[in-house]
């Protein structure tokens, strides 16, 4: 019998042995916390409404509310929250353990107003139920990753006012009504569409906006959407945010959009927009403009932009434009930063003595400039004329305009109030703006659409912690200060910055505390001053919660009729029956419990001289004992023997449940397996992406320091390429091996909390499964990001020569930028079957001198690999495929895409060549290639990592 059912029923019954009859929404609550995981302590007693469950709101003894924001839940959400039909209010946000579908039963919540699951961990469709909350005011499930399309039935929801389906996963087209089903274009009271970071796709219809509409933020950034921007979004006056940058858009710009007077910020970058730019004189508010990387039709410099008096930031980089630059531009008082790259921009420059006192950057590299007037007293901050005529003079080249020095970020923190910052010595404690030691709530808090570009501006921050201090204390919610610090532009174009907020009492915050801040922040209460944008929150797990006193037990009347008595009497006898069941089943779990209480205290003999610092910090692993390895491997036998390398043996083995691993087994001894045992112990039990090699358990016992992984049978890409495997990689597969590696190391840089960065990235580290979808492993010389405000790492270099990022290896700071170039190198590998270093030649300067773009295939058809070449499949997409290659190669990481930007650049590459992301590569490894290779081999072999740290004087860089 399972216990949580028994536990489930124990409770109920527990409730009549005590006269109550309990209610619907009390067993749905019992129920639900069945399948929940970390639920509050207090959480105890048959009614959640007179026990007062944390983070359960009731009327009338009716569940009303649910706000349980940033608590650590996991599990699933079941269709028992279908039938809290009082239930107004459900906020679960900031639970990344919370998986699965949203159940149908969601519909059966006809009073819901608000409904908010940002940043949990929830998959599957949307179900078409939700438009049947025809009360729904608030619908955010941002920063999930929903798959499929969106439900039309949204279209229902006429009381919608905020509607945030942004950074997941969704496809399809954009539903509009056609008369027998909903649309978005029926949300005419709806003033927030954010759909942003998703994969939508097809053209948008021109009925989704009309005159009626009171729209203010529309929010279609980086998605895959294609067509025209139809001219009805003009009729959209109350219009403030307007993105649809990073699209597949086509066609000329609607001329009416100089009717959105309002409009505050309008990016329409990275697009395929032609024709002329539409004339925007009269939009006053317009504070941010970025119409770059489109193919307009080529103008003169626009006069009406100098027209624009709120203009902070105009972005026209590759736009066609020419001509010369007018000085009346940088006249503009509020302007902070032109970025004018990669145009036909001529003549001379004149910033002129009357600039904005904002202005911090002008970036009009690579155009066709050739002197620069500079006033007495004039401009001085950061101006970059690289790649101009001016640049090639003697005598001019020195200058500091011709040297690159732009940052996306900036260092600000927020200062002590007057005080000096305390010492804080217990861990994870922080001092505070008015130096106490404390347990701030953290998280990230992004800025969609930001009107400003000057991110050293101090005023904006300590605007920001102004108003938001002051909306925490109108709510009296228990907060003593905030911080902010390390404000960044991130590829999407995003504001973000790290929060720190601090409790007002103690040195922690109780739960009520904790799930009422992120309720303020997920359900948009809080609103940031003007400049900052639509936000949202992404906070970090809380687990200092301030102790609490559980409940008494309340008394039941010495009055009581005869009828509860014999409800006593029954529901006793029953209760006397299941503690015995559940006794029975104690003692069998006996065993077990031992064993558990073994594995917790495992690592009390970890020895942090030997083995690399602390013990490690477990997140789910299982433990094996050395006699449970032995068993499955028939004592390491030579005949389970699958590969070897510099940390020990890799064994295959099969577990008792019939599940085949590889289990690594460091050689005894070993310091350099002592570290990284640790790193990959802590760090694979906690990352769980279908494109990285999981982590089933380790053991660490009698001497012994062993690895458990999934076994994943064909081997490395390494192996395939050089024909061990006997696996053979056509065009198509290979795009896919690419795509699905990007999307492991993506989910390490941006969706791991903190980021980590992998540092070993190669083809002995891809991994190839049954159905040759590519995973990384190997998490040996990994990484914590942590929040260093410069967005590095000082670090000794670790890696494989011929992957090492040259930048890191010159400065050992390491960034996520490090994992790009080792990503690049490899996808040279991966059309060349060639190794990195091969007879003292490097395959990225190779391709660096043979690249012809303007010969087929750039001229490279001698350095791909023959194999590929021969097939009769066409390689579609193969130059595009080198210029991501070679872009993530870039000398310098400020030059290199991010993994996001590159995971999108493939998708789109195979899109565009017909083929699909999305599809499996194979239904099975059989079917491409000669699988009777005898014993199978496994990844975790061939060590070729290293140490550089005082090895290699910075004069052995070269062969890089």
């Amino acid at each position: 019998m399972d216990l949580r059912f028994l536990g489930l029923l124990l409770a109920v019954l527990l409730g009549l042995s005590t006269g109550k009859a309990a209610s619907e929404d009390s067993v749905a609550l019992q129920a639900m916390k069945a399948y929940l995981n970390n639920t509050p302590p207090n959480w105890v007693g048959s009614d959640p409404c007179s026990d007062k469950w944390d983070g359960i709101i009731c009327t009338n003894s009716r569940v009303t509310s649910i706000t349980l924001s940033s608590m650590g839940l996991s599990g699933q959400l079941t269709g028992d929250i279908g039938t809290l039909s009082e239930l107004r209010t459900l906020d679960l946000s900031y639970n990344k353990g919370l998986t699965g579908s949203l159940p149908d039963a969601i519909g059966n919540l006809k009073k819901l107003t608000n409904l908010i699951l940002v940043g949990c961990g929830f998959t599957g469709i949307i179900p078409d139920t939700i438009g049947s909350l025809q009360e729904l005011v608030f619908l955010s499930l941002n920063s999930n990753s929903f798959s499929g399309p969106i439900p039309p039935s949204i279209g229902n929801l006429t009381k919608l006012y905020w509607l945030d389906l942004a950074d997941n996963q969704l496809t399809g087209t954009i539903p509009v009504s056609n008369g027998s089903t909903s649309g978005l274009d029926m949300l005419l009271h709806t003033k927030h569409f954010h759909f942003g970071q998703n994969q939508l796709s097809g053209t948008i219809p021109p009925e989704i906006f009309s005159s009626g509409m009171k729209l203010i933020h529309v929010l279609f950034d980086n998605n895959q959407l294609t067509g025209s921007l139809p001219s009805t979004l003009g009729l959209v006056q109350p219009l403030e945010v307007v993105r649809f940058d990073r699209n597949s858009l086509s066609g000329p710009l609607p001329q009416n959009l100089n009717n959105l007077t309002k409009v505050q910020e309008l990016l329409l970058s990275k697009n395929k927009f032609t024709g002329p730019l539409p004339n925007l004189t009269g939009l006053n508010s317009l504070s941010y403009l970025d119409m770059s990387n489109n193919s307009f039709d080529a103008l003169d410099f626009p006069d009406w932009i100098t027209t624009l008096q709120s203009l902070t930031t105009l972005m026209m980089e590759q736009t066609q434009i020419q001509g010369s630059v007018p000085s009346s531009l940088f006249s503009l008082a509020n302007l902070q930063t032109v970025i004018l790259r990669n145009n036909a921009l001529n003549g001379t420059l004149n910033i002129g003595s009357t600039f904005s006192s904002q202005l911090q950057l002008v970036d009009l590299q690579t155009n066709f400039i050739d002197s620069y007037t500079q006033n007495s007293g004039g401009y001085s901050n950061e101006l970059i004329l690289v790649g101009n005529p001016i640049c090639q003079q003697s005598g001019v080249a020195a200058a500091s305009f011709c040297t690159i020095l732009q940052s996306n970020s900036s260092s600000y923190s927020t200062p002590p109030n007057n005080c000096n910052p305390m010492d804080c010595s217990i861990v994870n404690q922080t001092s505070s703006p008015n130096c106490k030691c404390s347990f701030p709530y953290t998280g990230t808090i992004v800025f969609r659409a930001a009107s400003f570009s000057s991110l050293g501006n101090s005023t904006h921050y300590t605007s920001l912690v102004s108003s938001m201090m002051s909306a925490f204390q109108s709510y009296q919610l228990p907060v003593d200060s905030i911080a902010l610090s390390n404000p960044h532009k991130d590829s999407l174009g995003y504001l973000k910055m790290s929060l720190e907020i601090f409790p007002l009492e103690g040195d922690s915050f109780n739960r009520t505390g904790v799930y009422s801040i992120g309720f303020v922040l997920s359900n948009q209460t809080y609103k940031p001053p003007s400049g900052f944008g639509p936000f949202f929150f992404m906070a970090d797990q809380y687990e200092r919660f301030s102790a609490q006193v559980p409940q008494e037990p309340k008394k039941s009347s010495s009055s009581a009729s005869t009828g509860v008595i014999v409800g006593a009497t029954v529901g006793g006898l029953v209760l006397l029956l299941l503690l015995g069941l559940a006794g029975i089943y104690a003692f069998r779990q006996k065993k077990i419990a031992k064993k558990a209480t073994e594995t917790s205290n495992l690592f009390g003999a970890w020895d942090s001289t030997k083995s690399s610092g602390s013990a490690p910090q477990l997140k789910g692993a299982r433990w094996f004992s050395f006699e449970d390895l032995k068993k499955c491997t028939n004592n390491f036998s030579e005949s389970n023997d699958i590969g070897s390398g510099g940390y020990g043996k890799v064994y295959r083995g099969t577990l008792p449940t019939g599940q085949l691993v590889a289990i690594k087994r460091a050689t005894q001894g070993s310091m350099q397996g002592g570290v990284e045992f640790k790193n990959e112990i802590e760090l694979l039990s906690r990352v769980h992406h279908k494109n990285l090699v999981g982590l089933v358990g380790f053991c660490f016992e009698q001497g012994e320091q062993i690895l458990v992984y999934e076994f994943i049978p064909n081997g490395t890409v390494k192996e395939s390429l050089s024909g061990k495997s006997g696996i053979r990689l056509d065009w198509i597969r290979r795009l896919r091996v690419a795509l699905g590696a990007a999307r492991g190391i993506q989910y390490l840089h941006e969706l791991a909390n903190p980021p980590i960065i992998h540092r070993d990235i190669k083809s002995n580290n891809i991994l190839l499964d049954e159905r040759l979808n590519a995973k990384v492993g190997d998490f040996g010389l990994c990484k914590l990001m942590g929040t260093d405000e410069k967005g590095h790492v000082t670090t000794q270099v670790k890696g494989t020569m011929g992957y090492l990022d040259p930048e890191y290896y010159m400065t050992q700071q390491l960034t996520e930028k490090s994992d790009v170039y080792s990503f690049g190198v490899f996808c040279l590998e991966l059309i060349t079957a060639r190794r990195p270093i091969e007879r003292g030649k490097y395959i990225v300067r190779e391709f660096r001198t043979a690249m012809d773009r303007t010969k087929e295939m750039y001229g490279l058809r001698g350095i791909l690999d023959p194999a590929l070449v021969s097939l009769a499949i066409p390689l579609r997409g193969i130059e595009k495929f080198v210029e991501m290659a070679m872009s993530c190669v870039a000398e310098l990481g400020s030059d290199r895409p991010t993994m996001g930007e590159v995971v999108k650049e493939i998708e789109n590459l195979m899109q565009s060549a017909g083929m699909n992301p999305n599809a499996e590569s194979a239904s099975t490894s059989a079917s491409y290639g000669d699988d009777s290779r005898g014993n199978l081999r496994h990844p975790y072999m061939d060590d070729l990592s290293f140490d550089y740290s005082g090895v290699f004087p910075p004069s052995r860089v070269e062969p890089l």
